[in-house]
């Protein structure tokens, strides 16, 4: 459980708005915890654009700071997972035995 704010994908420094309907590389590191698996066992993986309440709320469109972001600047959004040969979305991990 870890927020990935979409907007420093390419850098903290320089943050950016993602491109509409456009598929994007996104890696997410599993940190340095030990995961284990057992036999039978599945992983879930969600992908969403808001945790509110838990988390602020997520605009949807891109502004200047999200605690600054007006009523106008919340709009719904389409959250895709591309799963093609050219596009395969998937899993990598690492096994240890």
């Amino acid at each position: 459980m870890e927020v990935r704010r979409g907007r420093y994908l390419q850098s903290y420094e320089t943050p950016h708005a993602l491109t509409a309907n456009q598929a994007v590389e996104w890696n997410i590191p599993l940190r340095d915890h030990d995961h284990v698996f057992l036999k039978g066992h599945r992983i879930m993986v969600q992908i969403q654009s808001t945790w509110f309440p838990l988390i602020d709320r997520n605009p949807q469109k891109f502004v200047p700071s999200i605690y600054k972001a007006s009523a106008s600047d919340f709009v719904p959004a389409t959250q895709r997972i591309y799963c093609s040969p050219k596009m395969p979305s998937h899993l990598v991990l690492p096994v240890m035995r």
